[in-house]
Formats: structure tokens, C-alpha cells, sequence
């Protein structure tokens, strides 16, 4: 285990005398993180599934869109109340902002550190967000006024819920912090996946600026340590996430467990063999939690056993997909990323099999399996990007509604608590669909 002492108890101090806590709520009550019909993080879900249990989304038509006046990288995060969140790259003015799902109206918008333009905003029940930036993790209520920060090493990937509530939030540099949501206060001791600068042992070093590699975890290198937001397993309180380790030739699949009991810490549980290539994205964890799965930056969809890290398959190279895939209840998987063909394959256990593929349709962003076995997807037709309804199980197309005026790529679709869906693209504008 790797444990950072020295760092880990100077960080800490800086949690518990440098937090500040802004009176924005009346109680000090456990705030129930979860909501039904939210897309509270990244990727929908702590399993970063992208898959939703609404149904009926085929039928939704374009409703408004809005530029940001900036670039966007993340997807937007919706709360149950429908109230939306995105973060932006803006060297002026605001780069954290809310809007109101039906008028698209602007509710209120930040500036705060530049780095929160590659995090996702996770929103809880009541629309308070927890978002990091340059070295600090934040929460702000509905209406942007900011509730606690709590200083971290380095910048928080998009941060994920925990089974009992609290807020996970893992840097680029690779340190693990699990946060009380209504103070900020650290709940289990810091994790150091990497170590960090001893100064007792070599007096001259110093900390790594906070945005150290940040740059870098769009190319999967080594210089990120940490580039996505980490799976959960809810049940199970197991951590899941992609870390190079210092000198290592590639990165590795890492599980972590999460124990708030009476010696609260996060452990190291196992770690993968060295993975193929590089990871750009997200691992995603299979709805029954005995399966993860990677995409790695040359195209393959790899799958390990959740209980050891033991690899179970791994499919196909060079197709051109190299982001987080959407995996349904069912099993159903579809690639995402890049300029890739649109495809659905299936995990067989010792291997995968392809579905059905679509050579016509190039993917332009990134597919949510809905519940009546639909999958939602932004692909390119000529030079349009168009919103399509795929059939899950045959990959027939049913709808097709383009973005008007889009170009570019996207880089994520959002579920409403209504059914609406929302796409934003990298240009930085936000498009919405209502049934």
C-alpha cells in the first residue's frame, strides 16, 4: 500500500483549518445524495453506465439550444428538479454554469478555477453540486452560492457518490478523498495512490503545481496518473478506476475498497496486469457488478472480473472507439468515442460477440442505452450531426433529429427527469429534446 504519511497529514490539516463552510443550509443533517430521474454525474450513474430508465425518448423533438462561449469537454450533469449544470474552458467570465432544463434560461454561473472545465459537476438530491478545480474540491447550493471548499492535491476527476452518501473525489495526481457532503470534512484518511514528495527525505523537492499533467489525460499518458472518474460498485462499496503507477510502461486497472466502518479508510484491494494501451476515459461497470469494462486509446474493448481483476476478453482494435461505453441493464454494449462505425456487441463470459453493426453511421458522440431497448446517439450524416434513435437489439434506425447548426463532435448526451435529452458539444453549445 502506498500510504503518503507526510503528505497525508499536511493535507489534512490544510482539510480541517483551510475548509470554509458558508452557512447555506440551516442543519447539519445528512443530505440524501441520491434522486430519482436524475443524471447526477459523468456518465449517468456511479457505474458510469450511461443507460437510463426512462423509455419513450425516441419520440422527442428539438426543444432549444444556447452557446456557452466556450469549450466544453464534459458531459452536463441534470438534476431531479431539472436543473442543469456544465462546466466550461473560458478565459473570461464565467466556466461553471446552471440552466433551467425547460426554458433553457440561465439560473446563475460562476467563475471559479480554470481546471474545472474537464470535471463534471455531481449533483445531489436537493441540486447542491460537488465539482473540483485548481487544487480544491467545492459544493454550491442551487443557487451558486458556495457551501464549503476543502484544499486536495492536485485537480478532482469528475467525482462519484459512495453508498452512504459521502462524495468521492480522486485527482489527476492520484490522491483518494472521501468527503462529508454537508461540511466538506474529510471522512476516512487521504489514500496516496502515488506517492507524494517526502520532505524529511529530500528537503528540495516540492508539490507538483495542481494542474501538473492535466493537460495530458486527454492523450492517456503517463503524466496523468488518474485521467477519468472512477466506477462504484454502491453495494458493495468497491472502487474501481485506471492509474499509472510512477516508471510503469502502462496503466493498470485498479479496485479499491471503501470501509466507513470502525477504522474508516480506502484500501488497495487488487490491481490488472498492465492494460494494452493507454485509457482516456472511464471504466464502466456491469449492472450486476462482476464486470468491468475499459476502452484503451488503439480501439479494444477490454473486460475484467470485478473480483480480482482477472482479464476476461478483450474485443476488437483500431475501430476507432476509445471512450467510456454505454452498457444496459441487459448486457448490451456500445463502443463510444471517436469516428468509429456505431456497433453493439455482447459479453459471453470468456469472450464478446458482436451484435449488429452500422458502416453507415459514424459516432460523433456518446450512445445511452434506454429502458424500452433503444440507444440513443449523436452520429455524423455528411457534414450534419444528427441525434439518432438506434434499436438496441436489431440496430435499425427508428428516429433521426439533427442538431441544427452543430458542427464538430459532441461530448455527451444527458437524460432529463422528464425524458429530455441533452447534448453538448465541444464547440461548447448545449442542445435539448423534449417528448
Amino acid at each position: 500500500m502506498r500510504g503518503g504519511r507526510a503528505n497525508s497529514a499536511r493535507v489534512a490539516t490544510l482539510a480541517a483549518v483551510g475548509m470554509l463552510a458558508v452557512a447555506c443550509s440551516g442543519s447539519n443533517d445528512t443530505i440524501d445524495a441520491f434522486a430519482a430521474g436524475a443524471w447526477p454525474a459523468a456518465h449517468g450513474d456511479a457505474r458510469n453506465s450511461s443507460s437510463t430508465d426512462h423509455t419513450g425518448l425516441s419520440n422527442s423533438s428539438f426543444d432549444w439550444s444556447r452557446p456557452l462561449g466556450g469549450a466544453v469537454v464534459s458531459p452536463v450533469s441534470i438534476a431531479a428538479s431539472g436543473q442543469m449544470f456544465v462546466s466550461t474552458y473560458s478565459a473570461t467570465g464565467c466556466n461553471l454554469f446552471s440552466f433551467d432544463i425547460e426554458s433553457g434560461r440561465k439560473r446563475w454561473c460562476n467563475r471559479v478555477g480554470p481546471a474545472v472545465a474537464t470535471t463534471t459537476p455531481l449533483v445531489d438530491s436537493v441540486a447542491n453540486i460537488y465539482v473540483g478545480d485548481d487544487g480544491g474540491f467545492a459544493s454550491y447550493n442551487e443557487h451558486g452560492q458556495l457551501r464549503w471548499r476543502t484544499p486536495v492535491y492536485g485537480v478532482p476527476r469528475s467525482a462519484q457518490f459512495l453508498g452512504d452518501g459521502s462524495v468521492l473525489a480522486v485527482t489527476q495526481l492520484g490522491q483518494v478523498n472521501v468527503f462529508d457532503t454537508q461540511t466538506g470534512a474529510l471522512t476516512v484518511p487521504i489514500h496516496d495512490l502515488v506517492e507524494p514528495p517526502q520532505f524529511l527525505d529530500s528537503p528540495n523537492t516540492d508539490f507538483l503545481p495542481p494542474d501538473a499533467g492535466l493537460d495530458e489525460c486527454g492523450r492517456g499518458s503517463a503524466d496523468c496518473p488518474v485521467g477519468a472518474a472512477p466506477a462504484v460498485d454502491l453495494e458493495s462499496s468497491r472502487i474501481y478506476l485506471v492509474l499509472w503507477r510512477p516508471g510503469a510502461i502502462a496503466p493498470q486497472l485498479v479496485s479499491l475498497s471503501y470501509d466507513a466502518t470502525a477504522t474508516p479508510a480506502v484500501t488497495e484491494v487488487w490491481s490488472s496486469e498492465l492494460l494494452p494501451a493507454a485509457v482516456t476515459s472511464s471504466p464502466v461497470l456491469s449492472e450486476d457488478g462482476r464486470s468491468v469494462y475499459i476502452s484503451d486509446v488503439d480501439g479494444r474493448l477490454s473486460a475484467y472480473n470485478s473480483v480480482d481483476g482477472a482479464s476476461k476478453w478483450t474485443y476488437g482494435a483500431g475501430f476507432g472507439t476509445s471512450g467510456a461505453p454505454s452498457v444496459s441493464a441487459d448486457g448490451s454494449i456500445v463502443p463510444s468515442g471517436g469516428d468509429g462505425e456505431l456497433r453493439s456487441i455482447r459479453d459471453d463470459g470468456d469472450h464478446a460477440t458482436q451484435v449488429w453493426s452500422r458502416d453507415d453511421l459514424r459516432q460523433a458522440g456518446i450512445p445511452v442505452h434506454t429502458a424500452d431497448g433503444t440507444v440513443q446517439t449523436v452520429v455524423r450524416r455528411g457534414d450534419e450531426l444528427v441525434l439518432s434513435s438506434i434499436d438496441a437489439n436489431s440496430g435499425e434506425t427508428i428516429t433521426d433529429r439533427p442538431l441544427p447548426g452543430a458542427t464538430g463532435s459532441t461530448v455527451g448526451t444527458s437524460v432529463g427527469p422528464d425524458g429530455q435529452l441533452v447534448v453538448s458539444t465541444y464547440l461548447g453549445e448545449i442542445f435539448t429534446y423534449s417528448p
